[in-house]
């Protein structure tokens, strides 16, 4: 029987699993591949933060929580957009514990996006911004973020790109796949913006504490801004806690409600032990201290890719200083290969895993992105090698 159509043949499947699965072949063949495509920190979950999570356990928080998330975890969390964003959020009604990053954004999307509504999202940027809102029957447009322009639209492209039936901006800065993100000048000018047409803005600021320049702005913080924008965020990136699966989402109390909803309706609740985990992480002192360590980490690997890129001097690969996030955006145009072919190669000929730009969007072609989330070692010697493999072509 021919299947009908549905949205969700409008979505492709992850560019960084797919390679992911082949590198996860090709090592069980035996083969040395050094892995530079997966956005996952390589630190280990600080302990205490496990041992919180193990004494509530044995306290017996195995059943069921309330699925606003408990309060001492959303106090933590209004506590921590305060003390890092300057944003004022009532912790009582104003937040709400997601299960991770990726379901805050969905709850968000949930709220307030209509079928056949409009979307508006950076290109490059992470495609599950992209294919949630095709999910929930959104049409996306793809605002063009060019590298000649450090990755932001120019803002006369958000201007060509608005319709009738534009409902919402997708923002995600410091940014997945390219680390970079806008002034507050130009926030403050696309909060006029959003506030002029009557759209919501949802900002993913999951990467908000890894940044090797001037502190970025909350898309939020900005004047006028809290009453029409949506904060998606998630302690896997600055704790250590990909696998937890424990985000939040902070916005105007109404829509928190409708959110609640649907956070009720497709997970009940984020499980309390986690919940409690997560708020040692946000609390404990000694914890912020070895979030810091890791963005030195970072800030340190950062600092020897750019020493190798002018070590080396390819005349190949262009090597963009990424403003945040754990990622480098390496600019292979002048090769006029496609991205994946790029890829292929990498991985079959230098032993080297990245991602596709192409996965990120149209503006993402011709580039590949690597990460700095691998140990000091395989940075170095991957990079290496995607620097050889290219200027042999």
């Amino acid at each position: 029987m021919q299947s009908s159509n549905t949205q969700f043949e409008l979505i492709r499947q992850s560019a960084t699993i797919a390679i992911a699965d082949r590198i996860l072949a090709l090592k069980a063949s035996g083969q040395n591949i050094i892995g530079l495509q997966v956005g996952d920190p390589d630190f280990s979950t600080p302990p205490a933060v496990v041992d919180a999570a193990l004494k509530a356990m044995q306290d017996g928080l195995t059943h069921y929580g309330p699925s606003r998330g408990y309060l001492d975890l959303r106090t933590a969390v209004a506590k921590k957009l305060i003390r890092d964003e300057g944003i004022t959020y009532d912790p009582a009604s104003e937040i709400l514990i997601t299960h991770g990053g990726i379901h805050a954004y969905y709850l968000a999307m949930q709220s307030i996006l209509n079928p056949g509504d409009d979307v508006l999202i950076p290109d490059p940027s992470w495609a599950t911004h992209t294919n949630m809102a095709i999910m929930l029957r959104g049409n996306v447009i793809r605002v063009p973020a060019p590298a000649e322009n450090g990755f932001i639209p120019f803002f006369e492209s958000w201007e060509k790109a608005l319709t009738p039936k534009t409902r919402v901006v997708v923002l995600n800065y410091p940014a997945n796949p390219t680390g970079a993100y806008p002034t507050r000048e130009y926030l403050q000018k696309l909060q006029d913006f959003a506030a002029e047409h009557n759209l919501w803005i949802i900002s993913d600021e999951v990467y908000g504490s890894l940044y090797y320049e001037e502190k970025p702005t909350s898309a939020a913080a900005i004047r006028g801004a809290k009453k029409r924008t949506l904060i998606v965020n998630s302690l896997s990136k600055s704790y250590a806690m990909t696998g937890w699966r424990v985000g939040f989402l902070a916005g105007p109390a109404y829509i928190i409600e409708n959110a609640l909803k649907a956070g009720q309706n497709s997970i009940t609740c984020v499980a309390p032990f986690i919940q409690k985990a997560a708020t040692f992480a946000l609390t404990d002192p000694a914890i912020q201290d070895v979030t810091a360590n890791m963005r030195a980490a970072y800030a340190r690997r950062r600092e020897l890719v750019l020493l190798l890129s002018h070590e080396l001097e390819s005349e190949k690969v262009l090597v963009i200083p990424p403003q945040g996030a754990f990622y480098f955006f390496l600019d292979f145009r002048l090769l006029k290969m496609s991205s994946l072919e790029i890829c292929e190669r990498l991985l079959d000929e230098a032993g080297v895993g990245l991602v596709p730009g192409a996965a990120f969007g149209e503006e993402g072609e011709g580039f590949v992105r690597m990460t700095i989330a691998a140990s000091d070692e395989d940075v170095e010697a991957g990079f290496r090698k995607i620097i050889e493999w290219a200027e042999k072509q």
